[in-house]
């Protein structure tokens, strides 16, 4: 089985649908507009994007991710060591890694990417989550089960593990993410918030604290 450098198993990835991420940006950016997609991972997200569209730029450490991407421009990189020498209108930071300890290198790198008008687009798991969570926690994806197990609070760090349940397989991941204040994360990568793009407030939109 492989398994990417931050513990992802790659034929699970293979298993899991998009989850109406492609939607949500869809519906929040310009028709056609070139998306810079950061830790793209089998493509879930890509590809719909592309129906959708939108060129888009995919970015992921692994070797054995990109290698199911198909239509999309790839890059394989670490997220904060990017150095594309490229600006985008659109930059997108999903899967909750801005709730990672590594948040200030994922936006400086989103950052460093953004065209002067552009908009970041970052889902992220907001503080009324870290309040909600609990073992059991999970739901449904595509014919994939998901649910949390062994969940540890230390003051605004969580650390859990998830598991992932299809047919006899099983696959179970640990992670650890941070509750933090968004605004001032934002403005120490050159930010500036936008506006809620879901209701939930589960994504939001950011762009280069400079811009008009």
């Amino acid at each position: 089985m492989s398994v990417t450098p931050d513990g992802c198993p790659v034929d699970l990835y293979l298993e899991l649908p998009a989850a109406g991420e492609p939607e949500v940006i869809h519906g929040a950016i310009p028709a056609g507009a070139a998306v810079l997609e950061l830790g793209c991972g089998t493509g879930r997200v890509t590809h719909p994007l592309l129906s959708l569209g939108h060129p888009v730029v995919a970015v992921d450490e692994s070797a054995e991710m990109l290698a199911h991407v198909a239509g999309a421009e790839t890059v394989r990189a670490r997220i904060d060591e990017l150095q594309l020498d490229r600006r985008f209108p659109v930059v997108v930071l999903s899967s909750h890694l801005v709730n990672g300890p590594d948040r200030q290198a994922l936006l400086a790198a989103a950052r460093r990417h953004l065209a002067p008008d552009g908009q970041l687009l970052v889902e992220w798991h907001p503080p009324a989550w870290f309040d909600q969570v609990a073992d059991g926690s999970g739901g449904q994806l595509g014919d994939v089960r998901i649910a949390l197990e062994d969940v540890r609070r230390d003051g605004d760090r969580l650390s859990a593990t998830v598991a992932y349940f299809l047919g006899d397989r099983t696959w179970k991941q640990p992670f650890t993410c941070e509750n933090f204040p968004l605004e001032p994360a934002l403005g120490q990568a050159g930010l500036k918030f936008g506006r809620w793009v879901t209701a939930e407030r589960d994504w939001f939109s950011a762009r280069p604290s400079n811009a008009g």
